[in-house]
């Protein structure tokens, strides 16, 4: 399978214009991705390749089948499946992955679909240190970060430690094929809130500016193509790409408002993660947009739209997402403690947090006014 690079056309055009870069520091992370369909099959030799014998799989209960299958591939070395994983890793799942690693004498876990199953990987490895496996089944990209993030007492925490980040990442489009296109369309959006965050990091970095550019422009052709045919694999790949670029832009460089707010949206209001990120996407980058001209620039460049926030409202309007938070079951009467919790202890942004701007940005995500008719 050839590299599904889309973007490099529109970069090579405006050669001419670039501009001297701004002083960065850029830190890589180590982490060995195979890629490719069918990858799977390599999946007991990535955990000899790690030294392990004892591998716990890690799922939601609705996958449990698929695990079941893992177990099996790895026969002898599977030490049992694990299928507590539940959405913003709530401490309690938690503990309890920790104890059956434990119990089971696991010394590696393979965390088997999306963000949710790699995040409580993470949770076990962020106390016991074992190597986690990430096999995505989603386009979450949190398998190519060292981020961890655990809900409790409604309060969703995160934090970084090179420990939690997966050893090893397989990426096996045929995997996706099976996920429905409504969360397919959320999932995509929300890894491009990865990479639209990196190009206006605190910490941004020329290479990361350009993965970001590479996964957005990803993305923007993989999602109609997926909704078109779910099960083209070469869209998949597409899109499995994608995931694998803002992912690791989300795993080099900070992230901002759009991020603060949907960790708040989801850890004290438990709305669904992907689709907390779609909504509010689109009115993080309206909000940032007078501060950051440039890297609104590339967006709106890499997703073939005039404008960015507008863009990516239209790109998940126009292809079956939700685009207001009132349909995912906020009410209105939580918007002021959503605005207070995330105008506390905020995340560094390109535009200082402004407490007023915040609840009228949550107001029209909750509505789900299009970016520019307001």
């Amino acid at each position: 399978m050839t590299a599904p690079g889309l973007a490099g056309q529109s970069r090579s055009q405006g050669l001419g214009e670039l501009q001297a870069p701004d002083a960065f520091v850029y830190t890589a992370h180590a982490a060995r991705v195979v890629f490719g369909a069918g990858s799977l099959r390599d999946l007991e030799r990535e955990v000899d390749l790690l030294g392990c014998r004892r591998a716990l799989i890690l799922c939601t209960p609705g996958q449990r089948r698929h695990a079941e299958d893992l177990a099996v591939r790895l026969a002898a070395k599977a030490a049992g499946v694990f299928d507590g994983a539940v959405m913003h890793v709530p401490a309690e799942a938690a503990r309890r992955a920790r104890d059956e690693a434990r119990r089971r004498g696991a010394d590696c876990a393979v965390a088997l679909g999306g963000g949710s199953t790699v995040g409580l990987g993470k949770a076990i490895a962020l106390e016991s240190g074992l190597p986690i496996v990430a096999i995505p089944t989603t386009y979450a990209g949190s398998e190519m970060t060292p981020i961890y993030g655990i809900t409790e007492n409604g309060v969703k925490k995160t934090g970084k430690d090179a420990k939690v980040l997966p050893r090893t990442v397989i990426y096996d489009p045929e995997l996706s094929c099976g996920l429905p296109v409504c969360f397919s369309v959320t999932s995509a959006m929300n890894a491009m809130a990865h990479a639209a965050e990196g190009l206006y990091a605190q910490d941004r970095n020329p290479v990361m500016s350009l993965v970001a550019e590479e996964g957005l422009a990803a993305f923007a052709r993989a999602i109609p193509e997926i909704v078109r045919s779910p099960r083209d694999v070469a869209a998949r790949s597409r899109a499995l790409y994608g995931a694998w670029l803002c992912g690791t832009v989300l795993g080099n460089v900070g992230m901002a408002l759009h991020h603060k707010l949907c960790h708040t949206l989801g850890g004290s209001f438990n709305l669904p993660h992907a689709e907390c990120h779609t909504i509010v996407l689109p009115h993080a980058m309206a909000y940032n947009a007078v501060a950051a001209p440039d890297a609104m620039a590339r967006i709106a460049r890499a997703i073939g739209a005039r404008d960015a926030a507008g863009g990516l409202y239209d790109l998940a309007r126009d292809h079956g997402a939700p685009v207001a938070l009132r349909d995912l079951g906020m009410a209105e009467a939580d918007l002021d403690r959503a605005a207070d919790l995330a105008a506390s202890n905020p995340y560094w942004n390109p535009r200082p947090i402004e407490r007023t701007a915040i609840r009228a940005l949550l107001q029209n995500a909750w509505a789900g006014v299009r970016p520019g008719d307001y």
